[in-house]
């Protein structure tokens, strides 16, 4: 598999004596409420930002996969004076209820450090109804995430059993993410010092986001849509990413840190509650 990694990456890579660059995945989330007909700015829910992180500039960080959690059709847009212009740039119609990302396969956008993203929408004006837009970048390298990700050939090289996890998760109604529970809270059969690869998921009812983090994401959310009728797309949600871009975005946990691995869900007012399994593959040594 050919590494997309940038110079900055590797000479990170190399001064820290291991061939794993500082990278990141990092799920970001906007909402608004009674959204207007017309294109409105949406904000940052708490805890993100609509500013590209500060990332090295030699490094292509993108936007892998754009998404959106809808109560009204209307137009999703995503434009800033960086990407191909700040007047429609990136500009899809909305679906109902549908959180099937909108980005072509393997087509990521460029972003830039300190840029800030215009995320827009128009939907219905209903009083109450939370709409959600959410984006997956990925940074090459990113100084102090230590994420850890691994390609699927490796996966394929080292998987030893399949392990699913499955939280319940109570969300509120408030909109942003919540309900934040972790991982072995309901189920904790995972072997002592052993590794595992989240592969996948799948969710029980929509949400606009389902997300994991901890310490082995470098406390950053991982994640994807809350799409409960395409079991084939979220079952292999990173590896599907990681072919699709070439590079190693499946995110690796150890058990010793499974206290800490929380999983928390975008959801809107209607603070449905999913289930959601998490599809681990546990790792050779």
């Amino acid at each position: 598999m050919k590494s997309r990694l940038g110079t900055g990456a590797l000479v990170d890579a190399i001064l820290r004596g291991t061939d794993r660059p500082f990278a990141a995945l990092d799920l970001v989330s906007a909402q608004g409420t009674a959204v207007a007909a017309t294109l409105t700015a949406l904000a940052a829910v708490a805890g993100d930002s609509l500013a590209i992180r500060n990332a090295p500039i030699d490094t292509k960080a993108q936007i892998l996969q754009v998404w959106a959690d809808v109560q009204t059709a209307g137009t999703l847009q995503i434009r800033s004076p960086k990407l191909h212009d700040n007047v429609r740039g990136i500009r899809y119609g909305t679906t109902v209820a549908d959180t099937r990302p909108f980005l072509p396969r393997g087509v990521g956008q460029r972003v830039y450090p300190n840029d800030v993203l215009t995320v827009e929408l128009a939907a219905g004006a209903v009083a109450g109804d939370i709409e959600s837009v959410c984006q997956l970048i990925y940074y090459p390298t990113l100084p102090g995430a230590d994420a850890r990700f691994i390609s699927p050939d490796e996966l394929y090289r080292r998987a030893i059993n399949i392990f699913t996890v499955e939280n319940t998760i109570s969300t509120g109604t408030a909109g942003g993410y919540s309900g934040g529970e972790a991982i072995n809270v309901e189920n904790d059969q995972f072997h002592a010092n052993g590794q595992y690869a989240l592969v996948g998921y799948t969710c029980t009812l929509e949400a606009a986001a389902i997300a994991w983090r901890g310490v082995d994401t470098g406390n950053l959310r991982v994640g994807g849509p809350g799409l409960q009728t395409e079991r084939e797309l979220t079952a292999k949600w990173f590896i599907w990413l990681s072919q699709a871009f070439g590079v190693p975005l499946i995110p690796v946990f150890s058990a010793e840190n499974k206290g800490g691995i929380l999983i928390d869900v975008l959801q809107d007012e209607n603070g449905a509650d999913p289930v959601v399994t998490s599809i681990f593959v546990e790792l050779s040594k």
